[in-house]
């Protein structure tokens, strides 16, 4: 039987010894006390261990995501903008569930309502993925007694149901006259506010996404060098402090550092900031325009598809476009790459032009 103890503070402390098991825990009512006594005394009668009273509050899943949230901020881990989304967006589908609702069943039924709502297969197991994540980290930090076997069993069905995979390769680069019509658009707007044209120029010249090209500063441009630093980089496994030095070429088409020097001309600015502007105002703009052109399914991330692709034909090797793209995976690298069949009639002269310059014997010269 449990004891309650009313200490001189006016709580109660409650205590069990069940089969050599000693536990106890403060509460301000009674009630509370022997609540949990009970609830604890049938625990140790399943071999169970006695549940913190803290975690009583993360019964639902929305609890479980909060908890998660404010796990991540203790340990001083930035949460990005893409998984916060994901966060929000689960915790609204799934947020008041009890956890013991949050079965195979109810994970197909997740799965098809995304897949419903447009979400492809890569998306829904993205999401899937991100439930198992918060109900792991919170039964093995917490000790909240929940289950990730539901939640495979769910994605396994997802996936015999195609609702589940890999993402479509996507192989979409600009054509020539597309990005002809682009700029071509944005140099007869007068109104035109945003340097479009430069902006698309140096993501093609440098590979750097929109919201890095917003980012980079002056302070952090080494002019000598032709090194732009691009601080904390998109990275999948720690995005802060991922800073890296990326080097303005030329070779893509257009060149990187005499564009910069364009911009130092124009701005109006006397920010730090080399492009002052808003990246997701560049989105818009972009998506736009190409609305307007009628330039089908084209988004400025293939510009950074066309920058690693670009640096390919001209003869690069996987380690020289990392060294551009920020890669640290090669296998992703080449698959962000897509060579155009025409590129390989220039690729073994430049190969060869190149092993020339450093000294090392051609296969034709070879005896």
């Amino acid at each position: 039987m449990a004891t309650f103890v009313r200490l001189p503070s006016g709580s109660w402390r409650a205590v069990i010894r069940r089969k050599s098991r000693y536990a106890s825990q403060t509460f301000a009512l009674r009630d509370d006390a022997r609540a949990w006594a009970l609830e604890a005394e049938r625990r140790v009668d399943r071999d169970e261990p006695p549940k913190d009273p803290k975690t009583a509050a993360l019964d639902t899943f929305g609890g479980l995501v909060d908890q998660y949230v404010a796990d991540l901020k203790k340990s001083g881990k930035a949460l990005g903008r893409t998984k916060a989304a994901t966060l929000e967006m689960l915790k609204r589908e799934l947020g008041e569930l009890k956890l013991a609702e949050i079965d195979r069943e109810r994970i197909v039924m997740f799965g098809r309502s995304r897949a419903k709502a447009g979400a492809g297969p890569a998306t829904v197991g993205i999401d899937i993925g991100m439930i198992k994540l918060v109900i792991r980290h919170c039964a093995v930090v917490h000790d909240i007694d929940a289950k990730v076997e539901p939640i495979v069993l769910g994605r396994y069905a997802l996936k015999h149901l195609n609702l589940v995979g890999q993402s479509n390769e996507r192989d979409r680069r600009p054509a020539d006259d597309e990005l002809k019509k682009l700029m071509g658009y944005w140099g007869d707007n007068d109104r035109q506010f945003i340097p479009m044209t430069r902006i698309v120029k140096f993501a093609i010249a440098t590979a750097m996404r929109q919201e890095e090209i917003c980012r980079i500063t002056w302070a952090d441009l080494d002019e000598h060098a032709k090194i732009q630093l691009v601080r904390d980089r998109k990275d999948p496994r720690a995005t802060k402090g991922n800073n890296q030095r990326i080097p303005l070429l030329g070779i893509s088409g257009y060149d990187a550092m005499a564009l910069i020097e364009e911009q130092r001309a124009s701005r109006t600015s006397h920010g730090d900031r080399i492009f002052p502007y808003n990246h997701r105002s560049i989105s818009a703009n972009f998506t736009r325009t190409c609305q307007r052109l009628a330039i089908e399914d084209l988004h400025f991330q293939d510009l950074r598809h066309e920058a690693a692709s670009r640096l390919f034909d001209a003869g690069y090797d996987v380690e020289q476009v990392a060294l551009v793209t920020g890669h640290k995976d090669w296998k992703m690298l080449q698959r962000s790459a897509h060579f155009r069949p025409e590129a390989l009639h220039t690729i073994p002269a430049m190969a060869n032009s190149r092993s020339k310059q450093i000294g090392h014997p051609t296969r034709s010269s070879r005896p």
